[in-house]
């Protein structure tokens, strides 16, 4: 038997006038998920613990099996293990996104932050950047790291964790009240505007109409993470497939093998059908048992509030990944359990993430259902099924057994 996670990052989100008051992922056109639906089980599960901000950091730890309430330890060492940073006990980590900022006002504390992700900047275009700020502001207290498109990292040795503003929350808000009380973080943000706003990478974006990304912004500090390896906990070998720095750095933690895929960029255009077949690879080439295969666009285009991409990036993830995974599986004579969940909810109205039940579906190969069941959140409220411990998840998908 094979195991199958396939997570549309923010996928969940609340109906919406636009579309006829329908949530995106009622609205999108979406046959593999609906037919998966009618011969599996759907239901809501409760991905955040009570209490606990809404991320893609608890809710992805949640769903892979691991208790962010014991596993937690902030978001940026997460990313930190994937960057290949080895962390010291005495170090804080922190989230350094570039963002872009307002620049027609006065004075740094009377901008506004417009795009916590730079029009989805890449990579080489950040590096060129940072590498600008390190060479300014970066000592043996202070070091700077590359990560993928607007996401990267701060080393803060012998630094205090506090509470930071994540940028995806303020999008339009003055930025005065929201920078770090520290006096340093506060320095290097507003020295980072300055070296940045007039950098030769943001003059060529402007003229290409896309946002300058003129400002390091610094969130998700945390300690060094200490994750139990995910054979030893399931005695099964699992491996990440994912765009993103934090999901594997998860990995990482895990001892899962992280699956590397060319063009799996993050956004709404990301190589779909690469990673699908990185994941059937792994599974029926190297003799693996379970794969997570991890889309972030839903996500971002919830951040965005664009209902039409994200009603877009939930097709594509139906038709480029979801069902050429089935049918790769089933022409290989596998038998397989599948998971299709979001980790959380990022509404289109709010542009940011919140910590309500999403809907997930549940596909045994070897034991379909017949049912009427399409997949969304209204049908799966209506099932009457409700996992409340997030983490419960992977022991059921994997044993059948725990709720």
């Amino acid at each position: 038997m094979k195991y199958i996670v396939i997570l549309g990052d923010g996928m969940a989100d609340l109906p919406t006038q636009g579309l006829d008051w329908r949530t995106p992922l009622e609205a999108a056109h979406t046959p593999a998920m609906d037919e998966l639906a009618s011969l599996g089980e759907i239901g809501m599960i409760h991905t955040i613990p009570d209490g606990m901000k809404p991320g893609s950091d608890t809710a992805n730890l949640s769903v892979l099996g691991y208790d962010p309430r014991q596993y937690y330890s902030g978001r940026s060492p997460l990313e930190a293990l994937s960057i290949g940073v080895d962390m010291k006990e005495t170090d804080v980590a922190l989230r350094c996104n570039v963002v872009t900022l307002s620049q027609e006002e006065d004075t740094f504390e009377q901008r506004r932050i417009l795009d916590h992700s730079a029009d989805e900047i890449s990579t080489q275009e950040a590096a060129e950047l940072l590498a600008a700020v390190r060479a300014e502001l970066e000592n043996e207290c202070y070091r700077f790291y590359v990560g993928t498109s607007y996401r990267h990292l701060l080393i803060w040795d012998h630094g205090q964790v506090q509470e930071l503003v994540q940028p995806h929350d303020v999008l339009g808000q003055t930025i005065g009240q929201l920078l770090p009380e520290d006096e340093k973080l506060r320095y290097m943000m507003k020295r980072s505007y300055e070296i940045l706003a007039d950098h030769p990478v943001n003059r060529r974006r402007r003229e290409q109409g896309l946002r300058p990304a003129n400002c390091c912004w610094f969130w998700g500090a945390g300690t060094r993470p200490a994750l139990s390896s995910f054979w030893d906990r399931y005695a099964k070998r699992g491996a990440m497939v994912s765009a993103v720095d934090l999901l594997k750095g998860i990995a990482v933690g895990a001892s899962m093998k992280v699956v590397h895929v060319d063009g799996a960029n993050g956004g709404l255009h990301t190589n779909y059908e690469g990673k699908a077949q990185a994941a059937v690879d792994v599974l029926t080439k190297e003799g693996y048992d379970f794969v997570y295969v991890h889309v972030e666009a839903p996500d971002e285009m919830g951040h965005q509030g664009s209902v039409e991409k994200k009603v877009k990036a939930i097709e594509y993830l139906d038709c480029r990944v979801i069902a050429p995974v089935r049918r790769a599986l089933e022409e290989a004579g596998e038998e397989f359990r599948m998971v299709i969940l979001p980790d959380h909810p990022t509404p289109i109205a709010i542009r940011t993430h919140t910590g309500e039940d999403v809907p997930y579906l549940l596909y045994d190969s070897s034991a379909r259902q017949s049912n009427s069941w399409r997949y969304n959140e209204r049908e799966a409220a209506a099932s009457g099924r409700r996992i409340a411990r997030g983490h419960e998840l992977m022991e059921y998908l994997l044993t059948g057994k725990g709720l």
